[in-house]
């Protein structure tokens, strides 16, 4: 029998309580929610494209202002599937297309994927995004191309493909380059 305020992880033993005080060698112990446990998920990193401009256009600067939206018009199949794959708290790079082509910043997902209310084909899916962040700067396309650890990713190799995750390290080195 273990200790019923350990959980186990994928091997790892992950307390279920925080060490509040020691007194006289008796344990104090609270009890809390441990992300790893509460959620059993760890978060998705993705990026998303639009058109910044025109009659169909839709910027990162008004969803700032907005604050929230419905991430909708996704129609490419392998886009889809990623979509159905997202999830509630997972973050997205916004990507501004067309003549821009750059990351400018970060939404949220908000909800599960859900089928789009304004489609009759329900294969045809939307999310809830909100506002999360601006990037510093925003990171382009060509600085992208240019760093070797980007060649494999889908925005180089798929460049018409409007949804894809993006790995940990990829992420981590467009956020590095936007700080800079």
């Amino acid at each position: 029998m273990g200790n019923p305020g350990f959980r186990t992880r994928g091997g790892l033993w992950l307390c279920t309580y925080d060490f509040v005080r020691v007194r006289t060698g008796e344990h104090i112990f609270k009890k809390i929610k441990h992300p790893l446990i509460q959620k059993n998920q760890m978060v998705n990193y993705w990026l998303a494209k639009q058109e910044p401009n025109g009659p169909r256009g839709y910027n990162f600067e008004q969803l700032k202002k907005e604050k929230t939206t419905v991430w909708d018009g996704v129609h490419n199949n392998l886009a889809l599937k990623h979509m159905r794959e997202m999830k509630s708290g997972d973050l997205v790079l916004f990507y501004h297309t067309g003549d821009e082509r750059q990351a400018v910043g970060i939404m949220q997902v908000t909800s599960k994927p859900y089928p789009n209310p304004k489609e009759e084909n329900e294969r045809f899916i939307v999310v809830d995004v909100k506002y999360k962040k601006t990037l510093k700067r925003p990171v382009t396309l060509d600085e992208m191309k240019k760093d070797k650890k980007f060649q494999d990713w889908e925005l180089i190799r798929i460049s018409r493909l409007s949804v894809m995750p993006v790995p940990k390290p990829i992420w981590d080195a467009i956020l590095n380059i936007s700080q800079t």
